[in-house]
């Protein structure tokens, strides 16, 4: 008897790796548990090829699973165009204006916009009521209208850059209430935003993402803004747009990231579509926005930030970008529809069983109803992505319980913008409730998250896993990038049989990122029953050359419990019940170690933290290597 397996390595930065060297083997059951992952063998010799006898016959279908490529980016074409069309886009390019393009003898026309747009994106009803009474509200922090700093070099918080600069607030606004009754409360907003931004000019309002979401929701949003009696300040937030579109046609370049980076590039496309003369600009930006978006996303559809939030944001600006195509009557290139169909299934993927996202990345639990109208306006219909090996995470549904893996190494610093040291941590929900979670919400410090503890919250201790000497897996550096430590994983995932003759799927992964410091490789295995009901772990740490270290250093395996468990300890000190609302009960067992339990923080999707305990597992352990095994089971 054979079974699925599929085993890869992820080597973080590397390249992709050339076509024939799949890394999926079948292996006997007998040779299924405490089995090492193995590195793939050597090609054999033409000689040794030549006397060994022939290949067995392959399995049967389904039972291989073809491996993915470790961060392969994907290849998107611009549109095809004529050859008339492509002097014009590098005319444009080389900085010819788009009217002497177009209409070279004609008079400039004047600013204006060519169509309306309809997005299907809606905003949040409660923050757009909250502008609405004169304040902002982000993240559950309100900070009055009259009281912000809208100049360019104001210090603010990442959440309050994002949403005044970007001018996120423009979608909350037009969903609280009829249009009529919110174009008062923005032009006042706008007006103070252009008094204190006359020009471009350097400082945060002046990034490339900041920038490119703006004109995009000027475009998007322009019957709010531009339907007031105000006459004067039509023309400003006209002229606003032209300058913003100009700035970025130069500029767009230096974003900070590659999602910065699409932003742009979607505004100038957006902006090539309504504003008039604006054929050039919208070649230009085409073909910018397709190779942005070959080097934003892997071969999987997972951005290469490994943030869901970035995910949402990029879908999010693809489907605003599309309405602007139907505004005017245009198809969009087929790379945008492409990609829509690419990002939803890997975003699927982390979700649980009440249709909220998991806290991977700075992420926190965004709501069932917030992600489910995100899907809805980008029209795909999809299922969850079970195996994201590229973007790294592995998904187990078992029944009613759901498992979510991080088995791959973080995000690079130059994608990352809120990376976490989660390498091999994991949430485990049953039904509607979470009972093991990582703690979130670095994107949201700054809100009632403290800005003072955004750090902490991306550190290997903040998720559920194992920590080795208090120390993270990957260095947490400042401004949301990661420094040195893992650097390799390798994954193996399989469905084996258990005792009793039932099935269970079975993930075992491993990381260096304590290999330089204590020596150590951290290995964990994960083996889920199909029924959901029972969960066993093995967490061993192995000697990373063949000798290993003297001394001890301390571990500590971490279990964030959700924030509806309660949770006490056995009289042996060795178990702890998980009581649920629903009124089930979760046995947790481990073997060696003190089990302890622990005051955390859950982050909540909209930003609100929230007190939860958490398990802890800890001792000393040898430097020449350990194993820890524990058990999460369901009762009666």
């Amino acid at each position: 008897m054979t079974e699925s397996v599929v085993r890869n390595r992820f080597v973080k930065g590397a390249s992709p790796l050339p076509e024939g060297t799949a890394e999926t083997m079948a292996i006997p059951l007998a040779k299924a548990a405490g089995e090492p992952l193995a590195r793939p063998a050597p090609a054999p010799s033409k000689a040794a090829a030549a006397k060994a006898p022939d290949p067995a016959p392959a399995p049967p279908p389904g039972e291989l699973i073809e491996p993915g490529r470790a961060l392969a980016l994907s290849d998107f074409e611009p549109p095809e165009i004529t050859a008339g069309e492509r002097l014009m886009r590098l005319a444009y390019r080389l900085g010819v204006p788009g009217q002497a393009l177009v209409a070279p003898f004609r008079k400039p026309p004047k600013p204006r916009l060519l169509a309306t747009v309809e997005s299907p994106l809606g905003g949040d009803r409660v923050a757009g009521m909250a502008l609405r009474a004169g304040h902002f509200l982000i993240h559950g922090v309100k900070a009055p209208i009259a009281q912000v700093d809208f100049s360019a070099v104001a210090r603010l918080t990442p959440p309050f850059e994002r949403t005044v600069h970007g001018f996120a607030w423009l979608r909350d606004l037009e969903a609280c209430a009829p249009r009529q009754q919110c174009t008062q409360t923005a032009e006042r907003v706008l007006a103070a935003w252009l008094d204190a931004n006359p020009a471009p000019t350097k400082g945060t309002a002046w990034k490339v993402g900041h920038a490119g979401q703006r004109l995009l929701g000027w475009l998007v949003h322009a019957p709010l803004i531009l339907s007031g009696t105000d006459k004067r300040l039509r023309a400003r937030t006209l002229a606003a747009m032209n300058e913003t579109a100009r700035w970025l046609d130069r500029n767009v370049g230096r974003a900070d990231d590659r999602l910065e980076e699409v932003a742009g590039w979607c505004a100038i496309v957006a902006a090539g579509l309504l504003l008039p003369d604006g054929k050039p600009r919208r070649l230009y930006g085409e073909a910018g926005l397709a190779r942005a978006l070959g080097d934003l996303v892997g071969n999987d559809g997972g951005v290469l930030s490994r943030a869901p939030l970035d995910q949402m944001e990029a879908i999010g600006l693809l489907v605003d970008l599309r309405a602007c195509y139907r505004a005017v009557r245009s198809d969009p290139p087929g790379s945008v529809e492409t990609l829509l169909q690419m990002l939803v299934p890997p975003l699927l993927a982390l979700t649980h069983g009440d249709g909220a996202l998991g806290s991977w990345q700075g992420a926190g639990a965004v709501p069932q109803a917030r992600l489910a109208d995100l899907i809805k306006a980008s029209g795909v219909r999809a299922r969850p992505l079970r195996d994201a090996r590229q973007w790294g995470y592995q998904r187990v549904a078992a029944g009613k319980s759901v498992l979510v893996f991080d088995a791959a190494p973080p995000p690079l610093a130059r994608h990352a913008r809120t990376g976490c040291a989660s390498t091999l941590a994991f949430e485990f929900s049953a039904g509607p409730h979470r009972l093991v979670v990582n703690c979130g919400g670095a994107a949201f410090a700054g809100g009632l998250v403290p800005a003072r503890i955004e750090q902490g919250l991306r550190a290997t201790a903040a998720h559920s896993t194992l920590v080795l000497g208090d120390a993270n897996s990957t260095a947490v550096l400042i401004n949301g990038k990661l420094g040195t430590g893992v650097g390799e994983v390798e994954i193996d995932r399989r469905t084996v049989q258990t005792e009793s003759g039932g099935a269970a799927t079975r993930l075992e992964a491993s990381h260096d990122g304590y290999a330089s410091r204590f020596g150590l490789i951290h290995r964990r295995i994960l083996i889920l029953r199909d029924d959901g009901s029972e969960l066993r772990g093995d967490d061993s740490l192995v000697p990373h050359k063949r000798k290993g270290q003297r001394g001890k250093v301390p571990y500590a395996i971490r279990f964030h419990l959700g924030p509806a468990v309660e949770v006490s300890l056995s009289g042996s000190g060795r178990g702890a019940g998980l009581a649920l609302p629903d009124g089930s009960y979760w046995q947790f067992v481990a073997g060696d170690g003190t089990l302890e339990i622990e005051e955390s923080l859950w982050v909540d999707g909209d930003g609100r933290p929230h007190p939860v305990q958490q398990l802890v597992l800890q001792g000393l352990v040898s430097r020449g290597g350990g194993n820890f095994s524990w058990l999460l089971k369901k009762m009666g």
